[in-house]
């Protein structure tokens, strides 16, 4: 029996809401579940940085959870996903994960994958990092999660923020092999050399 391609996505309270919108744009007109959950603190960036309700976002999931709901689907191992992606990751949400004491839905989740051995994604976003981030990154990667901060790439000459945003958030389902067509990849839609009369070249 095939396994569902589910996908939970989580959207905690670092700057950065749009990579959590971005993902569920991207993945609505595909064949894979997204199953979203959102931190309080969440909430409050989204209503800073974005420019849709609760609901308008939470509508872009196929379903949703309230971060209360410890006995969600999504708070076991027997419900089968594909993985997990948060983005953005907070500090605490990392630190959380890190440590394996979940305080709500979208830590439990994330924990839940990790034990399972399934595919965690983590875009935490902060900079500068002390030590203390810096090890619970350790401590993530040594459990099997993915550590991917949203850096944009440049070689491929993003015209608009939009375009990085979504470039990122493609970079991060290529870690779930999830193509779904808008990321321009280097030898094969750009050129790995500079083209002739290219002012870079030489």
């Amino acid at each position: 029996m095939t396994a569902p391609r589910r996908l939970i996505v989580g959207i905690s309270g670092a700057s950065g809401a749009v990579y959590g919108l971005r993902l569920l744009e991207l993945l609505r007109g595909t064949d894979i579940e997204t199953h979203l959950v959102l931190t309080r603190a969440a909430d409050v960036t989204r209503e800073h940085e974005l420019d849709l309700s609760a609901k308008e976002l939470r509508a872009l999931a196929t379903v949703h959870y309230p971060v209360t709901d410890i006995g969600a689907a999504i708070a076991s191992g027997s419900f089968r996903t594909m993985g997990m992606i948060v983005a953005p990751c907070s500090v605490r949400t990392l630190a959380e994960i890190a440590t394996g004491v979940t305080g709500n839905l979208l830590t439990r989740a994330a924990d839940v994958i990790l034990k399972e051995r399934r595919r965690l994604v983590l875009l935490f976003r902060e900079t500068p990092l002390h030590l203390g981030h810096i090890r619970n990154m350790l401590a993530v990667t040594e459990a099997g999660a993915i550590v991917m901060p949203p850096v944009p790439a440049f070689y491929s000459r993003p015209a608009s923020l939009d375009a990085m945003v979504t470039a990122t958030v493609c970079r991060a389902l290529d870690l779930f092999d999830i193509d779904v067509g808008r990321l321009a990849r280097w030898g094969e839609d750009l050129p790995t050399r500079p083209q002739r009369g290219d002012p870079t070249a030489g």
